[in-house]
């Protein structure tokens, strides 16, 4: 019971301090720190969420077999990435930066390969 409202307070944190999160660099440093968690806290959340999303459009591109096993290790891949992205702008929240995954969350341009730096 205690792990199902966990869940729900998490999700419900995300749902919503990502639209805040979503505005970007604002120069208010509450703010820009605010958005940075956000980013951290849900990246590392949707982390798993590269496996299909990278099997989808590997899939859509070279297709099922390739989608069926390059798909795969490279969703392990960027989940990893992004999971690890997600620990550093956690980690440093209080320090604004911008995100350096592109695109910031995994559900901004699902069709789109996840990017890694400026």
């Amino acid at each position: 019971m205690k792990k199902v409202i966990k869940s729900l307070l998490v999700l419900a944190a995300l749902t919503f301090i990502a639209p805040v999160a979503h505005a970007g660099h604002t120069g208010n440093y509450a703010t820009d720190t605010a958005n940075k968690l956000a980013h951290g806290v849900a990246n590392i959340a949707t982390g798993w969420a590269e496996v299909p999303k990278n099997i989808m459009i590997v899939g859509q591109k070279d297709g099922i077999v390739a989608g069926a096993t390059v798909g795969v290790f490279t969703g392990m891949m960027q989940a990893l990435g992004r999971t690890a992205y997600g620990i550093m702008d956690t980690a440093t929240f209080l320090i604004p930066t911008a995100s350096s995954v592109k695109p910031g969350y995994i559900w901004d341009d699902i069709n789109k390969e996840t990017s890694y730096g400026k």
